[in-house]
Formats: C-alpha cells, sequence, structure tokens
C-alpha cells in the first residue's frame, strides 16, 4: 500500500500552488516508491531513482522504469519523498539541488516522523525561501533551486565514512559509523576451516564477508546479496581493498522474491526486521527460506538475529538440524544444517 506522503508530495501541483511541468520538461523522482498518480496536466518526463530494491521492483511493475542512481544534469524540477534517515533525506536535497537548473522547482515531502519539519527550517536556514504545505498526515516544502548551490550541497551531502580504518562506508547506510553489535557477536562464530562457496545474505557493505575471508582464509568465493544498491557499491569496495586475492560476486537482490540461482556450502546472515518506517520480521523469515533453498544438502546457516525476534520454528521448518550457537544481552546466533 502506498503511502499518503505521495499524495501529499503532489498536492502542490493538484491545486496549481506550484505551476505544472509543461510537455518537454524532464524532472527527477528521489526516492520514489510505487503508488504515486501524476496529476492531471504534469506533463513533465520522470525519472524515477530508487536504490531499494523491493521497492525498485515495484516501481517496475507499474511500468515506471526506474533507475537505481540519477545521472546527468539541467533538469527542470525534483520530487523528493522523504525517508526516516535525515542523512538520506539531506543527501537527496543535495542531489536535487546539483542536477536541477537554477530556478527550476524542488518539492520535498515527509510526514512529522521522517523529520519534514527540522528540514525545512534547515533550508529556511539555507536563504532558500522554502515555502510548504500541510496535507494527508503530511507536509510538502518547496523552493527554487539557487544560482549556486555549492554550499548547501557541501553541506547536506552524505560523507564518507571510515570504519575501524579499513571499511567505506556513508551516513544513510545501515550502521554506517560502526559495525553492528549482531555482526560482531556472528563474526566472532566463523568457521576457520571453511574452504567452500559462500553467500552473505543482507551483506551491507560487506562486515561479515571480510570477517569470513579473514577467519577461514581458504573459503573458495563468496557471494554478497544486497536490496541497497549504494550499500553493495561500497560492498564491493570493501572486498576489493581488504580481500584483494578472494573470488567475489556481488548481487543486487530481493531475496524474499529473486531466490540465487547457485547452492551453496555456507549462508550467513545478519537479516533486516525493518522495511521502510514497519517492523517486519517476516523479512528474516523469507531470507531463512531463501537460505534453506541455496544450500547444499548438508550445508550450513549461521545467523544472527535480535534476542526476541522468534525465528527458531522458522529454522525448524526448513533445516534437518538447527539450535543456538550463544547470545548476549541483545543478539543470538543460531545455526542450522540442510
Amino acid at each position: 500500500m502506498s503511502r499518503e506522503t505521495l499524495k501529499t508530495l503532489f498536492h502542490p501541483f493538484v491545486t496549481e500552488t506550484v505551476a505544472l511541468p509543461e510537455a518537454g520538461s524532464r524532472y527527477l523522482f528521489l526516492g520514489a516508491e510505487a503508488g504515486f498518480a501524476k496529476p492531471e496536466g504534469f506533463a513533465a518526463e520522470l525519472t524515477v531513482v530508487q536504490d531499494f530494491r523491493p521497492e525498485f521492483r515495484r516501481l517496475e511493475a507499474s511500468h515506471l522504469q526506474p533507475v537505481p542512481t540519477v545521472d546527468g544534469e539541467g533538469y527542470d524540477g525534483a520530487l523528493i519523498l522523504c525517508s526516516k534517515h535525515k542523512g538520506v533525506n539531506e543527501d537527496r536535497v543535495a542531489e536535487a539541488l546539483k542536477r536541477v537548473k537554477a530556478g527550476g522547482i524542488i518539492l520535498v515531502a515527509g510526514a512529522k516522523e521522517d523529520g519534514i519539519l527540522p528540514l525545512r527550517k534547515q533550508l529556511d536556514r539555507f536563504g532558500l525561501a522554502p515555502e510548504s504545505m500541510p496535507k494527508y498526515h503530511g507536509v510538502v516544502v518547496w523552493f527554487a533551486a539557487p544560482e549556486d548551490p555549492s554550499t548547501i550541497v557541501s553541506t547536506l551531502s552524505a560523507k564518507p565514512v571510515t570504519v575501524d580504518g579499513r571499511f567505506e562506508t556513508r551516513s544513510g547506510l545501515f550502521s554506517h559509523a560502526h559495525a553492528d553489535e549482531g555482526s560482531e557477536l556472528l563474526a566472532s562464530r566463523l568457521p576457520t576451516a571453511f574452504d567452500g562457496n559462500a553467500a552473505d545474505f543482507g551483506a551491507g557493505w560487506g562486515y561479515l564477508s571480510v570477517m569470513l575471508a579473514e577467519a577461514a582464509p581458504r573459503t573458495n568465493r563468496i557471494d554478497l546479496f544486497e536490496a541497497s544498491h549504494e550499500a553493495l557499491e561500497h560492498a564491493k569496495r570493501n572486498l576489493a581493498r581488504n580481500c584483494p586475492d578472494l573470488t567475489t560476486r556481488f548481487f543486487w537482490q530481493d531475496l524474499g522474491n529473486e531466490p540465487p540461482k547457485e547452492k551453496y556450502d555456507l549462508v550467513i546472515m545478519n537479516p533486516p526486521f525493518h522495511e521502510g518506517h514497519a517492523a517486519e520480521p517476516s523479512i528474516g523469515a523469507a531470507m531463512i527460506k531463501a537460505a534453506a533453498d541455496s544450500l547444499r544438502g548438508g550445508g550450513d546457516l549461521l545467523m544472527v538475529a535480535n534476542r526476541g525476534l522468534p525465528y527458531e520454528p522458522v529454522l525448524a521448518q526448513h533445516f534437518k538440524q538447527s539450535g543456538e550457537v550463544c547470545r548476549n544481552a541483545r543478539f543470538k546466533v543460531l545455526w542450522a544444517k540442510r
């Protein structure tokens, strides 16, 4: 079901408070989600940008030809749908400012929990004189792109982050400032004698794959599966930097709906349990099923999860054997054998 904020975003065009873009004009739509309807008279060509694979596939199913990353300049305007991450929202505004020509209109919509009101104040402090309108339990803010946005772009763009002196991440990625505590616990229990082909499900920026390669130097190959295009690009760089001799492959996939085509000897994972705004433990359950389907007979799954998440029955359903390796105050490491 589409978010109400999609309607909020287009409302200034519906009321013609903002002029409808004419035929031949080009608009960016950053953070696009399926379910929006362009108002009558909205004639601009839309470049629809979405980095998150499940949402990208929903846009594809709506025949919108999305792209995972934005390219080009000279756009006549931009639409931005806020996420729950402050850094992502700021980076999208910076991206729009880099690519929309001076005088072009940039519209940003979000709910209060997305931080739209602090973002509006921030835009005002930059001297962009934003206008705003509340509608459908959200707020839409709009402003004209300035002649020289360089200072604002520099301030708002996501900054590179270095973790442990050797991993490259950026704000907005999961656990961008440090390795996730759950992943660290799993890393401490990775096998040391492994010499087969492994898959890292929900690989993020590549931490667990590097840890496996270092724990088990005879690992033959690791395939990394990740739903965030941006995170996967960072994983490529991190594996190349830390494990230059390891054979790796990278797959931008929604594991719940796009199962791997290979069979593996080992799957490791720290599954997410949020998608967008809602908690969805079913994501982890779907990844467990995908792991079971992707392992050879006798193959192993090692995963970490929050202690309170009931994954044990799911493991018992899909694997011959399963159990717990260890736990701490917040996390547990689970194992299963196909």
